[in-house]
């Protein structure tokens, strides 16, 4: 009798940031990523000479956590769900830790986009979903062997979810998703009116 295995399989954590039992209040991290946008010049001069539509302190703060005690509480929640990932993937860390390497503020207004990217020097890396408006939108990951399906037909639309080229999800506000760096993944057009707003982060091994 033939048989057929699904081998090497790309995981893909989702939960509520507040899993764990933190108390973090998502209007007031809203409030906070919105303040911090605000003040931080260097970021909005980043972002004009970069052309990048909306706002990331990705290169200009990285101490959110020291900076911000809201955002200290946030990435003790990071490091529950981080470790509870990596126990699914079987990691062998060899007795050290992952650790929160960098973590910073995306909003993204109408009309912005974020093109497709992995994050290099990383292991795990992920999202929490701060403001996620009507019209907001999800989250594009592709299949990391798309470059290697060379004379490959395309998937049917009725395929099941593992078999497909591309997957969108759609987070909720409070929501966190989590994936291996390697994955490579885009967030498509903003279609919202409001601005879509997230914290994303970093984790890397030792």
């Amino acid at each position: 009798m033939s048989s057929v295995s699904s081998l090497f399989a790309t995981q893909l954590y989702r939960a509520t940031l507040t899993e764990f039992g933190d108390k973090i209040s998502a209007e007031e991290l809203e409030n906070t990523c919105l303040g911090i946008a605000e003040d931080d010049e260097a970021g909005q001069n980043w972002c004009v000479e970069n052309d990048y539509a909306g706002y990331t302190s990705y290169a200009s703060l990285d101490d959110l956590p020291w900076r911000d005690p809201l955002f200290k509480q946030v990435a003790k929640a990071l490091d529950k769900h981080v470790a509870a990932f990596a126990e699914t993937l079987a990691f062998d860390l060899g007795g050290k830790k992952l650790i929160l390497d960098s973590l910073w503020i995306n909003i993204l207004p109408q009309g912005g986009i974020h093109t497709s990217h992995i994050h290099p020097h990383s292991v795990i890396s992920g999202t929490t979903y701060v403001a996620m408006p009507e019209g907001a939108s999800a989250i594009k990951f592709e299949d990391p062997r798309l470059q290697m399906m060379m004379a490959a037909p395309p998937r049917r639309a009725d395929a099941p979810e593992d078999l497909r080229n591309f997957i969108y999800v759609k987070p909720k506000v409070g929501d966190i998703l989590l994936w291996e760096s390697w994955l490579r993944h885009e967030v498509p057009m903003n279609m919202a009116e409001e601005d879509r707003i997230s914290v994303s982060f970093n984790y890397a091994w030792g």
